[in-house]
């Protein structure tokens, strides 16, 4: 049969009409708008449907995924984990132990299975606390250790966790709240209240142009840090070198103030890479390669719905103080434990609105899931990949 072929150009331009398309169905879906399914999504999921006889040119999804990931490592900021206290500390140390068993209980379960074992790691963090943005970067790994389909594996059960975080956390929390009748420890003050959270950053039309170089030059050194650590031996994601060398960009501006890092913007480059490396990873998306997996993948999938609630209900909740605010961020870390920031945020409002605002939740959310968890999340993966 024939196969009609796209160059790049067309690649990204078809992934961007999707992109398009994507939103202007969320915005009239009611359902996915409630639980937050990203535009490059719902858009790229249709057109994989469709699209059997394709081929697509993937060099700009690599270099789309890259720029993302770095720009998260540029997010790293040592002094706000340092100014967090004892409240970010603990509520990391969750984070990181969540992701260990969310990849502990793949690779368990798909031996019980008797399947490969990436394919249970497909289910595990990678797709659960990493999202499709890690979905679509470990996947292209796991095929290359010979494991067919993984990014189909991996958006499939990214998607899945989106929608099931989303549904879990808002009961979760009010359940915590009315049964231990919480609402009373929502006025007391914090023992260690966070400092203020980073103010945002301002933006400047004459300032992403630095950014982007910024980001460039990051990326350029990243390939050196990657090739170094790949002597190893070790399996790493292409883009962990960026990630590093953004980090200590970073942190270096932060300390000794030689040069501006010009993060409002790099986070706005980061959003805008992460899209269309999400609208490239959709189309491209062979979904037929599922079929065989179903039954499996239903058994996998549920064993991280019951290990999330679970988690989040006895773990987060009674380690974060067993008051009002530690049932806001036990909701709230269903929504990025089993999808994206954007969801664990809305997990909390639907809360806080019905009750009272949660100033510690607010805070915390955004840093671990915005900031850290994908760092953690990377090295935790790798380790795994190795392991195995």
């Amino acid at each position: 049969m024939y196969t009609l072929k796209f160059d790049m150009y067309q690649t990204i331009a078809i992934a961007v009409a999707m992109l398009f398309l994507g939103t202007y169905l969320k915005k009239r879906i009611y359902f996915l708008e409630k639980f937050c399914i990203p535009s490059p999504v719902i858009g790229g999921l249709l057109f994989a449907i469709v699209s059997w006889e394709f081929a697509f040119d993937e060099t700009l999804k690599n270099i789309c995924m890259i720029a993302f990931f770095t720009s998260v490592g540029f997010q790293a900021n040592i002094k706000i984990l340092k100014s967090g206290g004892t409240s970010l500390a603990i509520f990391l140390g969750c984070v990181f132990a969540l992701i260990i068993c969310q990849n502990i209980l793949s690779i368990g379960l798909a031996s019980m299975l008797d399947i490969n074992p990436f394919i249970g790691l497909s289910t595990g963090s990678i797709s659960m606390t990493g999202g499709h943005g890690t979905s679509g970067a470990f996947g292209p790994v796991l095929e290359d250790l010979g494991l067919t389909g993984a990014t189909t594996l991996c958006t499939a059960a990214a998607t899945f966790g989106l929608v099931a975080g989303s549904l879990m956390g808002g009961p979760l929390g009010q359940r915590l709240i009315l049964k231990n009748d919480l609402l009373k420890t929502a006025v007391e003050v914090d023992d260690t209240p966070l400092i203020e959270e980073e103010e945002k950053h301002h933006r400047s039309v004459s300032m992403y142009a630095p950014a982007t170089y910024q980001l460039i030059i990051a990326m350029g050194l990243g390939t050196i840090v990657s090739h170094i650590l790949s002597q190893s031996g070790i399996t790493l994601p292409v883009y962990i070198g960026s990630m590093i060398v953004a980090a200590i960009m970073r942190n270096y501006s932060e300390y000794v103030g030689t040069f501006k890092v010009h993060m409002g913007e790099i986070n706005n480059i980061g959003g805008i890479c992460l899209s269309l490396f999400l609208g490239i990873a959709m189309i491209t998306l062979k979904l037929w390669q599922l079929a065989s997996l179903a039954l499996p993948l239903v058994v996998l999938l549920f064993g991280q719905t019951i290990l999330m609630f679970l988690f989040a209900y006895f773990v987060v909740y009674n380690l974060l103080g067993r008051d009002y605010d530690a049932a806001i961020l036990a909701a709230g870390t269903c929504g990025f434990g089993m999808g994206a920031t954007p969801n664990a945020m809305a997990n909390m409002q639907v809360l806080t609105t019905k009750f009272v605002p949660s100033v510690k939740a607010y805070i915390l959310v955004p840093i671990v899931g915005g900031m850290f968890s994908d760092f953690m999340n990377s090295l935790s993966i790798t380790f795994f990949i190795n392991f195995i």
